[in-house]
Order: C-alpha cells, then sequence, then structure tokens
C-alpha cells in the first residue's frame, strides 16, 4: 500500500496523520530534522509541534537533545515509526488499548525498571562513549495463543532496543516447539532463567541502586567504600 501525499490538498487528515506521512516520505528513519523544517513544512499551522509530539502516544520514537546529546538543542532525530496512525483502524485499536499511567508503572515495575533485551536500567549510560542514558519505555507485543487467539503483552525496552528490535507478532505454540527441541542441559538452563528472571540478586541491587537520586548514590558508593 503506497502512502498518500502528506501535503496533497485533498487528503483528509489531521496534522498528526500529515506529519507520520511527512516524517516516513520526506526525513526517513535515522535522519535528523530540526524545528524550522518541521515548522516551513507545516506553514500556519499552529498546534505543529505538538501534533508531532503525540505521534509518541502510538509509538512513534523521535529524539531530542535530551535523549541523543549527539543532538543540537533545535534537532531532533526520527528514530522509528509507530502505528500506522493513517489507517483508521489502527488508530482505533491503539485508543482501545492505551496504557494508563497505572498500567505503565505496573510494567516497569515487573521488569525492575531494567530493559527486557539488553538489561541496562533507567537512566544508566549506555557503555558505548556516547555520554547517552537509556531512556526505557513500553512496548506492547501481539501474541498468538495456543488457542489461536491474539492478545496483547507489554514489556519494557530502552530506546534503542525498541527502536532496532523485531515488533513482529509472538506465537505461544512456536516458542513452546523450540523449548521442546532444546537439549537436556538448555532445557535445564531455561527453566532457571525462567523462575530467576534471568536476573541475579546483582542485578536487582543494581537496578534499586540506579533509581536512586545522584546524591544518594554517590552517598551509597561512599558507605560501601568504607566498609
Amino acid at each position: 500500500m503506497s502512502l498518500p501525499k502528506w501535503n496533497d490538498p485533498d487528503l483528509k487528515a489531521g496534522t498528526m496523520i500529515r506529519t507520520a506521512i511527512w516524517l516516513v516520505t520526506e526525513i526517513g528513519v535515522g535522519n535528523t530534522f530540526t524545528k524550522e523544517i518541521h515548522r516551513g513544512a507545516f506553514v500556519g499551522i499552529a498546534q505543529a509541534d505538538r501534533r508531532l509530539r503525540d505521534l509518541r502516544a502510538y509509538g512513534w520514537i523521535i529524539h531530542t537533545s535530551a535523549e541523543d546529546v549527539t543532538l543540537n538543542s533545535n534537532e531532533q532525530r526520527f528514530v522509528a515509526a509507530g502505528v500506522k496512525v493513517w489507517e483508521r483502524g489502527e488508530r482505533r485499536r491503539t485508543a482501545e488499548s492505551k496504557l494508563t499511567a497505572k498500567m505503565r508503572k505496573a510494567v516497569f515495575a515487573d521488569n525492575d525498571y531494567q530493559c527486557t533485551v539488553c538489561g541496562i536500567a533507567g537512566g544508566e549510560e549506555y557503555p558505548d562513549g556516547h555520554r547517552t542514558s537509556a531512556v526505557l519505555f513500553v512496548s506492547r507485543r501481539r501474541v498468538i495463543l495456543p488457542t489461536g487467539q491474539l492478545s496483547d503483552a507489554f514489556t519494557t525496552e530502552c530506546s534503542r532496543c525498541r527502536a532496532g528490535g523485531a515488533q513482529g507478532t509472538i506465537d505461544i505454540a512456536a516458542f513452546f516447539k523450540r523449548v521442546s527441541e532444546l537439549g537436556c542441559a538448555e532445557r535445564a538452563v531455561f527453566i532457571r532463567w525462567a523462575e530467576d528472571g534471568r536476573r541475579s540478586a546483582l542485578d536487582r541491587v543494581w537496578a534499586m541502586y540506579r533509581q536512586l537520586p545522584t546524591d544518594m548514590r554517590d552517598d551509597i558508593h561512599r558507605q560501601l567504600i568504607r566498609g
């Protein structure tokens, strides 16, 4: 399905939808743009900046200098596209199953405030030298149950893993088939991981530590050094 032109005067769509199409067709994933370029594309639209931010509620990842220190204050990076908001059915399904703040907090807590893909804690700097701190998001996964029914599952991912990870459907029957193909030793390891979340006590202590304010972390560090 080809996308409509974002600036087609006959397109019956709001600024948020036009902005989504503009990002995909004019900017491209991974590329940067400035607020001036965006405003220039949507001349005369007073709420253009807000409509751009509204896309985040639909899983679109757009970084500013707050999330990516390599960006200037007026730059933004289009990291990943989310829900196809130009398709009415996709928007409706998202609205009907939108997470509340309480639900989102519960997902974070259930995952120890760590990315379930790479294990980084929220606020922790990535070890690649770019001085970028991890920002955590709740990601939605479509799950095919053994009965064939579709369900939603939620997990915690950092912005990098969310942008680069697979967003496909999880088939439970296919999962059990793969487990059955494991050797006895591998199956035992997997069961042990499932029991403890593949996180040791050290991982859980580290996640708790990372949630503390900087001054408290420094104080705890000094106390630990003194023994």
